[in-house]
């Protein structure tokens, strides 16, 4: 530990990568069922990106974030909102290249950067229906930094091939960030393994993978983070939802 970062958890660690990925004076939205990236969007805010903009799925724009909520759709992130944005309005931003960062979650992802939100089984003969598609297939191939999130990786998430493709795009290489490390999927070099997280080895990874993916041989080990950054999480989520939410 040094004088800059403090001990953390992997929760913590995992939503500081997500915050990580918002720059300021960009643009995030979040869909539904998304308490995790709302709390990376309140701790980016309230440390290096205070710019941002944020389209909440309730249908506000930049509603206060005072705390983290249980649930994404509750009403309070109304609060303190300078408009209401409809989803029709959301997606028309995303379709001009107006929204710059979403995070979409999935059932199963697959090394090409499919996802599955749709359906075990197939479309003809499902066998368990899982959330569904929301817009996804369509956002994640307008706005200009899709990130996948799976917080609690396993080889029934990271598959060889997703049962049903809910999302997918072939023209560029999305990152996934786990619980356990960072990839890159769907690249011309095939599935990547960016970054471990400091409490997981590769071969831990490699035994929760479902699909083979390259290791470079100087693997980077994904840094803490900082004492500020801690601090802004644990401000915002008083109950210590995160816990519950990350790993297990």
């Amino acid at each position: 530990m040094t004088a800059t970062t403090v001990d953390a958890t992997p929760a913590e660690t995992v939503v500081s990568l997500l915050a990580r990925e918002i720059e300021d004076g960009s643009v995030v939205a979040t869909g539904v069922a998304s308490p995790l990236v709302i709390l990376a969007i309140a701790v980016a805010r309230a440390t290096h990106a205070p710019g941002l903009t944020y389209l909440a799925c309730v249908g506000s724009l930049d509603p206060e974030l005072p705390e983290l909520y249980p649930s994404s759709e509750d009403l309070r992130y109304l609060d303190g909102r300078s408009a209401e944005v409809s989803i029709a309005d959301l997606f028309d931003h995303a379709r001009r290249g107006r929204v710059d960062t979403v995070f979409f979650g999935a059932a199963e992802v697959d090394p090409a950067g499919r996802t599955n939100m749709t359906a075990s089984g197939s479309l003809d003969k499902p066998r368990t229906k899982f959330p569904g598609v929301a817009g996804a297939a369509t956002l994640r191939q307008w706005v200009k930094n899709p990130v996948l999130l799976v917080p609690r990786q396993s080889r029934r998430n990271l598959v060889p091939q997703v049962q049903v493709a809910t999302t997918r795009d072939p023209s560029r290489p999305v990152r996934l960030i786990s619980d356990l490390g960072t990839y890159e999927l769907g690249g011309p070099r095939g599935a990547r393994l960016l970054a471990r997280h400091p409490w997981a080895s590769v071969d831990g990874i490699s035994e929760r993978t479902g699909f083979e993916f390259a290791v470079p041989d100087a693997l980077p080990v994904t840094s803490l983070p900082d004492a500020r950054t801690v601090s802004a999480i644990r401000a915002l989520d008083p109950r210590n939802l995160r816990d519950a939410l990350v790993g297990g």
